[in-house]
């Protein structure tokens, strides 16, 4: 079976995501990741609005770990990746990695817990999503 290749997402850097330095600043790579996932679950069908009012659940980040490669610069293009490295019960770990063109920027590994939205404890992933990851 082949691996399914990583899903990217594509955003421009703004001012806002920039330090006085005129970089991207390395707290702003989360931002980048966390909408790069939102966009990956969306074009699985999974809305994580629709997600939480049916089923109750709801994905929450429980570990990162990330390594700044180069910098970003405003109005840098850039392309966001996911990868599913491994899926368990109630888990899912993911890589994810920032590049402008052919230089990568930053890449991390990133945990998501699947937790009950009222009381946070971890719970199962719903079968109709991990059907479609």
């Amino acid at each position: 079976m082949t691996p399914a290749l990583p899903f990217r997402h594509s955003l421009r850097v703004y001012w806002e995501d920039t330090d006085a330095g005129g970089v991207v600043f390395y707290a702003n790579y989360l931002k980048f990741f966390e909408r790069a996932r939102t966009e990956w679950l969306r074009a699985l069908g999974i809305g994580q609005q629709a997600l939480r009012e049916a089923s109750g659940a709801i994905f929450v980040v429980t570990d990162t770990r990330l390594s700044y490669k180069a910098p970003a610069r405003l109005d840098d293009w850039l392309e966001v990746s996911v990868e599913l490295r491994e899926r368990r019960a109630a888990t899912m770990t993911l890589i994810q990695r920032a590049v402008r063109g052919d230089t990568l920027l930053a890449e991390g590994e990133i945990r998501i817990a699947c937790v009950d939205q009222g009381t946070f404890q971890p719970r199962r992933i719903p079968p109709e999503i991990t059907e479609r990851l």
